[in-house]
């Protein structure tokens, strides 16, 4: 089996990692896939901010947990996290964005790194502490967010694929 369809099919979401820093040439590689994702006419319009600053992390971990209404890490330790930004009034721009983050776990996994979608970016950055911190980053204009992509090592295995659903895909002639 082609080994790019083979990584499409074994990825899966990890949810436990090691507290070791991915290398720069890892986090470089898998930023690097990402804005290869497909965007409307080329545009390339999502913006793409790794976080490795633990004292950035704990911030929006924190705030992401509170969004969720639980006190646990909703970055389950993941030393690094990407946010990927959509330009608020693009009516391409979730789309760009949500083929940025698969770029990214794609990429993770075919590095023999652990990733996974993290939700509530949007409503962490309608938040003043969200804008807050985009300002510190040096993020200006409007932007909403879309999601986050953890990486790490994993710790553990991240388990088996459940069995595809009936009814998933319809083929019509």
């Amino acid at each position: 089996m082609n080994a790019a369809y083979e990584n499409l099919l074994t990825r899966r979401s990890v949810r436990k990692y090691k507290a070791e820093q991915i290398s720069d040439a890892e986090l470089d590689a898998v930023l690097r896939a990402g804005t290869y994702a497909p965007t409307a006419m080329g545009r390339q319009s999502p913006l793409i901010v790794a976080v490795q600053d633990s004292g950035d992390i704990a911030r929006l971990s924190a705030i992401n947990a509170r969004i969720m209404g639980t006190s646990s890490d909703p970055f389950y330790g993941a030393p690094t996290v990407v946010l990927v930004l959509a330009q608020a009034g693009n009516r391409n721009g979730v789309q760009d964005a949500s083929l940025v983050m698969g770029n990214l776990m794609n990429a993770a996994h075919a590095l023999g790194l652990g990733s996974c979608w993290i939700n509530r970016a949007l409503e962490t950055f309608e938040l003043p502490e969200g804008r807050e911190l985009l300002a510190k980053w040096g993020v200006e204009g409007d932007w909403i967010g879309v999601g986050y992509c953890i990486l790490g090592y994993p710790d553990g295995p991240a388990g088996e694929a459940k069995p595809r659903k009936e009814g998933y895909v319809r083929i019509i002639r």
